[in-house]
Formats: C-alpha cells, sequence, structure tokens
C-alpha cells in the first residue's frame, strides 16, 4: 500500500512523492496527493528511495514493502518522471535535483534519513549527503559511476530513446521489446522489459513514456561529462556501494569508490544487471539488511 504526498521542489516544481506502510486512500488509488503528516508522527527512521534516470518510484515498490515493516519509506518521483511535475529542458540542473530531494526530505519530515538511490538517483544522493550531511544518515549507491562518461556515451543515448518504436500498441509489445529487441539488450531480460513497460502510459494512438525524451536527455546531460569523485570524497556517513555483476559499473571503478568514501563498504549481486533492485530484489535484499541493521544500531 503506498499513499501519494505532494511536496514542492525547487522552483515550485510539484514532486509526488508515496510513503509505503500505510492504509492506501481513495486519493492514492486515484494519484491524488494526500495532506503531508505531521512532523514527528512517525518516529520509525526515514528512508528516501531514488529512481534512476527514465525511472519511477513504483520501481522501488518491492525494496519499500519489506523496508516499510521497519523504516518510514517514501519513494520519490523525481522532475521530469512519473507523477511529479515536468518543466521546460533548462530546469533539469544538478542543483535543482538535489534541491528537489533535500526539499522532500525536510518537508516530510524524513531526515536524518536513510538515501537510496539508484544510478542518477544515487548519485544526487551523494551530493545531498556531502552539500546537507545533517539530512542523509546513510547512503546507498546502485550501480552509478562516480567517472565522466563522454559525449559519445551522450550520443548513444539520443540515439537509443529515438529508436523506441512508439507508440507501443500494448504493454505486452512493449515488455517484449525491452527485454528482447531493443538494441541495447544483450540477452533477453524479462524483468528489463518489466521495468520499461512501467514508464509508459495509454494515449489516444498507443503507449508512450509518461516523460519527454528531450527532459531525459537534458537530465543526463548535467552529470555526463562531469567526474563526480571530489563530492564523494565529502560523504561522512556510511555508505554502501552496490554493483550488479553484468551492471553499468565495473568492479575495478566500485572498490574505487569504496576507497574515496570516508566509510564506504562494497557488496556486488551476481547475475543482476543495471536494474539490480529490479531484477534480483531477494538478493537485493540481502545486500541491504545487514548494512541497515548496522547503521540504525549504530
Amino acid at each position: 500500500m503506498a499513499r501519494r504526498i505532494d511536496v514542492t521542489g525547487a522552483g515550485g516544481v510539484r514532486l509526488a512523492a508515496w510513503e509505503y506502510g500505510g492504509p492506501e486512500t481513495a486519493a492514492a488509488r486515484d494519484g491524488a496527493p494526500d495532506a503531508v503528516p505531521a512532523k514527528g508522527t512517525d518516529p520509525r527512521p526515514g528512508v528516501l528511495l531514488l529512481h534512476g534516470l527514465t525511472g519511477r518510484a513504483s520501481h522501488w515498490a518491492t525494496t519499500a514493502r519489506w523496508l516499510s515493516a521497519r523504516h518510514r519509506v517514501v519513494a520519490l518521483d523525481l522532475r521530469g518522471h512519473g507523477h511529479s511535475g515536468k518543466p521546460a529542458p533548462e530546469a533539469y540542473t544538478r542543483e535543482a535535483f538535489v534541491a528537489d530531494v533535500q526539499a522532500a526530505v525536510e518537508q516530510l519530515g524524513l531526515g536524518p534519513a536513510v538515501v537510496v538511490g539508484h544510478a542518477m538517483g544515487a548519485l544526487t544522493a551523494w551530493q545531498l549527503a556531502a552539500a546537507r550531511p545533517d539530512l542523509v544518515r546513510a547512503l546507498v549507491v546502485g550501480d552509478m559511476r562516480a567517472s565522466a562518461l563522454g559525449s559519445a556515451s551522450q550520443r548513444e543515448w539520443e540515439s537509443w530513446l529515438t529508436a523506441w518504436p512508439l507508440p507501443f500498441a500494448g504493454l505486452e509489445a512493449a515488455r517484449t521489446w525491452f527485454a528482447e529487441q531493443d538494441p541495447r539488450v544483450d540477452r533477453p531480460s524479462p524483468a528489463r522489459g518489466a521495468f520499461y513497460a512501467e514508464v509508459l502510459r495509454a494515449c489516444a494512438d498507443g503507449w508512450r513514456p509518461v516523460f519527454d525524451p528531450a527532459h531525459i536527455l537534458a537530465a543526463r546531460a548535467t552529470w555526463a561529462f562531469d567526474a563526480h569523485w571530489d563530492e564523494l570524497a565529502l560523504v561522512g556517513c556510511p555508505a554502501l556501494v552496490v554493483r550488479g555483476l553484468d551492471g553499468e559499473l565495473g568492479r575495478a571503478e566500485a572498490q574505487e569508490m569504496v576507497r574515496v568514501l570516508p566509510r564506504g563498504q562494497y557488496a556486488e549481486i551476481p547475475d543482476a544487471g543495471h536494474y539490480l533492485h529490479y531484477e534480483h530484489p531477494e538478493a537485493w535484499r540481502a545486500v541491504l539488511e545487514p548494512f541497515l541493521g548496522t547503521v540504525l544500531a549504530g
């Protein structure tokens, strides 16, 4: 069960936050927001879940359900994604993403929170931890690189987004394309197909993404050309770097990230790709649970 709570991000952008573990209201089922709960009404440790580029809060549903047994869990739709506002391309700056997450932690009374991020969400999480250590109790980095990716990588993403055969006739066609026919797929992956089917919505002519591809490219351009090691070194809280064995973060770079982090730890999930928390939720849980237990016990 999840209920939607709207918060206000940088520049007044409306952000949809989804709190798990409480009773689902009729408003939440309709996608409308509930009132923000009063601060201090839930004494459990706060956990904020941040999806990656093209993702959405619902991708964390399995993780959120088991976490909510002991924690107050909120998953955030980042600007341009899911049910959150979709401002003009110039509004997708690194500063705006970090300010959005800061606003969510403060307005929801989650801090200091454990912030769990995947891909771009992980970068946003460690940038917040570096800038506002008072808001972040611990950090989990899921398959995100600290090194610069470069212009070739950006061009590949632009080409890939253009290659989507939109509109899809139905969700099954979309699942099949992303799982088997997508040129970025090395071997069939039903989990990947399901992941991308979740970011589509029904339109008059078929199924299209809930985001604007131009906004996705604008957001990616704000971090793809730069390295982020300096900010990583400023993260003083406990931090766990998790990679999928077949993901985008290589082992050598992941271990270097752990070395740079003042209190870094390392874990990897065999047989997992980039979408490790979605592909292998039980293995993901087995990695996270001991880390969270140690952090909260300390």
